[in-house]
């Protein structure tokens, strides 16, 4: 039986609202998900992006994906904030559509709200493999090719 989604999706910077219809959204996060999952997903500016990285991880830049994992069972809880200006600059840098780093990092932002993470090599290893079976299914590319 494939999970469930209930999923909020929030535009503090609207930039790519486009980009991101709620049925691409849910059909990408839904993708990575191996159990029944409440997500929020909300897309940023770098000012917001940067003091939730400088409050929560102690880092003053904004990141592309932020996760805020609450619970992992029975079901998932998390929120995924997403900094446009970064997935933007990120995207053109690797030469990918906007389309497919943004579910690149919905894929990753949902793995790592089910606890799969990358600090060390062997994570690292199966994270990215798991990134890439997901996103092959769901027709996008390899995230991690040059």
């Amino acid at each position: 039986m494939k999970p469930t989604l209930s999923l909020s999706l929030q535009f503090a910077d609207k930039r790519h609202r486009d980009t991101l219809p709620r049925h691409k959204v849910a059909r990408w996060v839904k993708a990575a998900l191996d159990t029944d999952a409440e997500i929020a997903v909300r897309i940023v500016g770098a000012e917001e992006g940067q003091a939730l990285n400088k409050d929560f991880r102690k880092k003053n830049h904004a990141t592309n994906v932020l996760t805020f994992d609450y619970a992992q069972a029975p079901v998932v809880m998390a929120d995924l904030i997403l900094c446009a200006p970064v997935i933007e600059q990120e995207a053109a840098e690797q030469g990918k559509t906007l389309e497919a780093h943004y579910a690149h990092m919905l894929v990753h932002g949902t793995l790592h709200a089910q606890g799969w993470d990358h600090m060390k090599k062997k994570e690292a290893e199966a994270m990215e493999a798991r990134e890439r079976e997901v996103l092959a299914a769901l027709g996008f590319g390899d995230p991690y090719a040059d």
